[in-house]
Formats: C-alpha cells, structure tokens, sequence
C-alpha cells in the first residue's frame, strides 16, 4: 500500500503520522522533543526516525511515496555537517522517498488550510509571522529570540508582567490580582515591606534564564479576567504587537488566511479572542500540530494540490 509521512518535530515532542493516497490515516508515532537548536544534532535526528517508524508500524518503508519534515530550527539543516547527521539517521528507516525538510511555521500553515498563500502567526514561548507563498515561508517578522525580540510572546507577556509590578513596588505593596501572583509565584508571599519585595522579585527574576519569565504569562491572562487595568493593558499591548505582525506580511486589502499557534493565542486566551476581533472578517484558523500539515505536503508531492486531506479516519 503506499503512502505517505508527515512529521512535526518541535522542541518538547516529536509527532508522525502516516496516511494514505486516498487521505484515510493509517497509523502515528510520538517522540521527544528535536529541535536541532535545543538538541543534540544525533539525539533529534533519532527521536524524528522513531517517530516514524512507529507511525509506520506493519507497514513496508519502501512504500512511502514522500515524507515531509516540518521541523522548529530546520535552518540548522543548511549546514552541510548537520543535514548529513540527520540524512545519514534518516537512512536507516529504509523509506522508499526522500526525506524533505520544511519549516514547522509551513507545516502549521498547510495543517489548516489547501491555500497556497496567507500568514501564519506563532506566539507561544516566543513569537513570529510568516508571509506564506506557494506553501513556502518567504517573509519573516520577528522570530529574533528574547535578547533581541519575541514581541507578543509569551515571554514578552511574563516580563511585562514582572516589570508593571516592580514599577508599582518602587511605591506600594500592589493589591490587584495579577501583581499578587506574581509576587507569589515569584516569592511564595505577598506580604512584606514594598522596598524589600522590590529587591527579592528583582534578584529571583534575574537567579533564573530570561525565557523563565514565560512562566508569569498565564498570570496575566487570569489577571485580565479578574479586571486587573495593569494586567488588561498588557493583554492589549500583546494584541496591538501581534496584530502588528500580521500586518507586516500582508497586502492592506488581502484575503489570504491567517493561521494562528501556540498557547498565547488560543481560542479561549484574551489575547486570542482579541486578536480575533481585531482580525475582523479574514479566515483565521488555530492550528494545534503541523503533523497533519505535513502528511498533507507530502500528499501534494505526490498528487500535487489537489490531494485529498488528511483524515481521522483509519483506512478499515
């Protein structure tokens, strides 16, 4: 039976799934996490080849028609060194095609949407946007990591949050809900003089890496829907940010879809709802995994775009 492989392999998890010419699901396979940036070149590269050989399962390798890879940190691939790790892994699978490499923002794209065109728009941890044509990222905005950037991001949303607090320790114990749990989170008390919580939360927030900061994020959500101003302001800056970004690849007038991922813009976060909004009557789309996306791609190597979509069905 041939078919084909699609495969999302992000920094915590790696999934596979392995569908048919017809689009009918025929088996999946999970892995640890491979991105090449965050994981040792050996170590990713065999997570990605157990994922797919346990989506595999029964089936021959030598009858896989394409496999796609949508890989988070696949510019890494560019060098000539680390392909060939991961080609040279890859090998041993024994599939019947070459692996094709793209990145995870083009699998998410192609996970929700046949158009070959529109924007995708990552904000999890971190944050980027991607111009997508002819289902290849060609634009990028952000994506420059949290030294530099990360706008709208998760992190961005934690630092705020324990920044608008330290402003307003610098003259009070702060009272809103959003302030409290951070200062609890941060600390495991709110109580104290406000000079002293001052220092403590700026020496715990410094004792940890920069991307910890992402951990306060939620805060603000749970802040926004309790009515906090500090932590409602902050929500609005990050969909102000964001929505920017989704501009920044797009013509004023276009209709292409927008496909959106990653926790910070989820259908039931504030900032999802109200980037949404903001987003007015375009196709938006949530996408949960780039899995599906890339089987789909695969498809298209094969069939070209008019290949069917993958399926929840299992071929019986």
């Amino acid at each position: 039976m041939s078919y084909v492989v699609g495969v999302d392999a992000g920094g915590t998890g790696t999934r596979a799934l392995t569908v048919d010419l017809a689009g009918y699901r025929l088996g999946r396979g999970a892995s640890g996490g491979a991105n090449p940036n965050s994981h040792p070149y050996e170590v990713a590269a065999a997570r990605i080849a157990e994922a797919i050989t346990l989506a595999i399962g029964d089936l021959d390798p030598a009858d896989a028609r394409a496999c796609v890879v949508g890989m988070a940190g696949s510019s890494k691939l560019t060098d000539p060194e680390v392909a060939a790790v991961f080609h040279e892994t890859w090998r041993g699978i024994g599939l019947g095609c070459d692996i094709r490499v793209v990145t995870d923002q083009e699998a998410a794209f192609a996970s929700m949407t046949s158009e070959p065109s529109g924007t995708i728009l990552v904000a999890g941890t971190g944050s980027i946007a991607s111009r997508i044509e002819d289902r290849r990222a060609v634009r990028i905005v952000g994506g420059i990591g949290w030294l530099l950037g990360d706008e709208g991001s998760g992190y961005w949303m934690g630092r705020e949050a324990v920044r608008s607090v330290l402003k307003l320790l610098e003259t009070h114990v702060p009272e809103g809900p959003m302030a409290q749990s951070v200062l609890s989170e941060a600390l495991g008390t709110v109580s104290g003089e406000h000079r002293n919580l001052w220092s403590r939360l700026i020496t715990a927030a410094n004792a940890e890496l920069p991307i910890r900061l992402a951990r306060f994020a939620p805060l603000v959500s749970k802040g926004f829907a309790a009515g906090d101003p500090v932590a409602v302001d902050i929500v609005h800056r990050t969909v102000d940010v964001l929505s920017q970004m989704v501009a920044d690849t797009r013509t004023p007038d276009e209709r292409t879809p927008v496909v959106l991922i990653g926790s910070v813009v989820g259908p039931d976060s504030p900032v999802g709802v109200l980037l949404r909004d903001r987003l007015g009557d375009l196709p938006v789309h949530f996408s949960t995994e780039g899995a599906t996306g890339a089987a789909w791609l695969a498809a298209v190597d094969v069939l070209g775009p008019s290949a069917p979509r993958p399926s929840e069905l299992v071929r019986g």
